[in-house]
Parts: C-alpha cells; sequence; structure tokens
C-alpha cells in the first residue's frame, strides 16, 4: 500500500514519471478525429505558426491570402495554410496559454510540422524600445503548469543555442526591432502583481507572456525545433496607447519574422 500524499502539497510539485510514455497520445487524438470527421491524411506544412493573438490569421483570411485546411483534423482549433516567397506555411491562431500552445504544437508535429514557430503579444517589464518591438526569446523563465509535466528541473528553459543563433542573424532582415533576450512566462496575466514585476525585473527579464516556456520545455525533450517571439505591445494595460500594433495589426511585422525564421530553418537543409 502506498503512501498518502501530502493533503496541502500540490500534485503539480510531485514526481511525474518524466520517461514513462503518455497513454493519451496526439497521434491517437488525429487518427480517430479523422475517423470521427471522415477525414483523409494530409501533412500539415513543414514550417507552421502559433498565432495566440489570432490578429496574423485574421489579416491573411480577410485579405484572401490565407484558407482553412479542410482536412485538419484538430478538434479546438482551425488550421489555415498561405505561401510568401514561394513556402506553404500552416497557421492556428488563438491558441493561447501555455497548455493550448503545447497541446496544439504536439498535434501539430504528430501531423508532419518539422519547425514552428510563435509569436505571442506580450507586456514590457525592461524597456529595450518604444513598442511595439519584438523579442526573441532565448530563455524563459517557468512560471507555468504545462512544463513541469515534460520535466522537472530548472527555473529557467532556453531554445536551442545553434537554432536562436541562427534565428537571430535572419531577424536583421526584420523592419521592426528584433532584441534576444528573457521573457517571464505566466499562466495567470491578472496576477502580474507589482512583487512579481519586480522579481522579474531583478532577473533581467525583459517581458512577461504566456506560452514560452512550456514550448521550450516541449521543445527539448522532445527534440523539436520550435523557437517564440514576444511581441511587445504593452506595458500591461498602464498607458492609453497599450495594445497596439501597427500596420494590419502587426501582422506584416510579424509576417516579416516569419519570413526570417523560414530562412534560418531553410539555411539549415
Amino acid at each position: 500500500m502506498t503512501d498518502s500524499p501530502e493533503p496541502d502539497r500540490s500534485p503539480l510539485l510531485e514526481a511525474k514519471a518524466f520517461d514513462e510514455s503518455s497513454v493519451f497520445t496526439p497521434d491517437s487524438l488525429l487518427e480517430n478525429a479523422r475517423r470521427q470527421k471522415d477525414l483523409p491524411k494530409r501533412s500539415v506544412p513543414d514550417i507552421c505558426v502559433l498565432d495566440p493573438d489570432g490578429d496574423i490569421v485574421r489579416q491573411l483570411a480577410a485579405s484572401g491570402d490565407a484558407s482553412k485546411d479542410p482536412t485538419w483534423p484538430g478538434y479546438h482549433t482551425d488550421l489555415y495554410r498561405f505561401e510568401r516567397n514561394g513556402e506553404e506555411f500552416g497557421i492556428v491562431g488563438c491558441a493561447v496559454g501555455a497548455s493550448f500552445a503545447v497541446l496544439v504544437a504536439e498535434q501539430l508535429f504528430a501531423a508532419g510540422c518539422q519547425f514552428l514557430v510563435s509569436i505571442t503579444s506580450s507586456g514590457q517589464i525592461i524597456p529595450k524600445d518604444d513598442p511595439p518591438y519584438f523579442v526573441l526569446i532565448e530563455r524563459a523563465l517557468r512560471d507555468e503548469g504545462t512544463s513541469h509535466h515534460y520535466q522537472s528541473s530548472g527555473r529557467y528553459v532556453s531554445i536551442d543555442p545553434e537554432l536562436g543563433a541562427r534565428v537571430e542573424d535572419a531577424c536583421d532582415a526584420v523592419p521592426r526591432p528584433v532584441y534576444p533576450g528573457t521573457t517571464w512566462t505566466t499562466d495567470a496575466p491578472f496576477r502580474e502583481t507589482e512583487t512579481a514585476i519586480e522579481r522579474a525585473r531583478s532577473e533581467g527579464i525583459l517581458a512577461v507572456e504566456m506560452e514560452a516556456s512550456a514550448l521550450y520545455t516541449f521543445a527539448a525533450v522532445r527534440d523539436r525545433p520550435v523557437v517564440c517571439f514576444a511581441y511587445v505591445t504593452n506595458q500591461m494595460g498602464q498607458t492609453e496607447t497599450d495594445f497596439e500594433k501597427g500596420d494590419s495589426e502587426g501582422s506584416r511585422d510579424a509576417l516579416a519574422v516569419v519570413d526570417a525564421v523560414a530562412t534560418a530553418f531553410r539555411s539549415e537543409k
């Protein structure tokens, strides 16, 4: 008979058997979704984009530059396809937060994705410029729950160094400033207290967002190439001009980042 768990201890901090395979898998989810929806099996594009805000997807769809993939079997999302410079991309909008982002990432890689980029709005902690601008997230503070189901150790998680270097070089071509740096990933945006913000500032953190540390931990454990960008658009609602992204809701600048990431991905080939 096993000992009873400590009643006041969070299960998030208990042993997770990290080397043990999951009973529930993304492949099983996709297979059953195809069966239920009578969908053919079709691979997603090599490069896929997570667009938590949904602004890129909406702009692409409104302009007729992206079309919804009717064969995508995800239960919770729509996948759109679009082309730039002869490269086809897949994009999923509104996958907000660590758990949703990793849920979709698992499905995308199971469906044939070879490279994933996430571009999410974020709040400024240490100013690098006047918003909006981008932070290429080199490492992220793991202040969310999802990553702790994949890996136990580590206060921070980092992008693969070689991948990060290639992406940073490619971002020289992006018209909007792109600064490499550290972010704080949280599950609870409405608990960004002065104490938590000051802690982040004292650790040299540039911005706060909701997905990167979980995506990077997933990437490290699954050995998948993932790069995350924070689109610094606000000071956590403290000014009258917060959350302004610029022309086309920032989608043009974000797509320039996507172009740079595609260049970095193909440079490895």
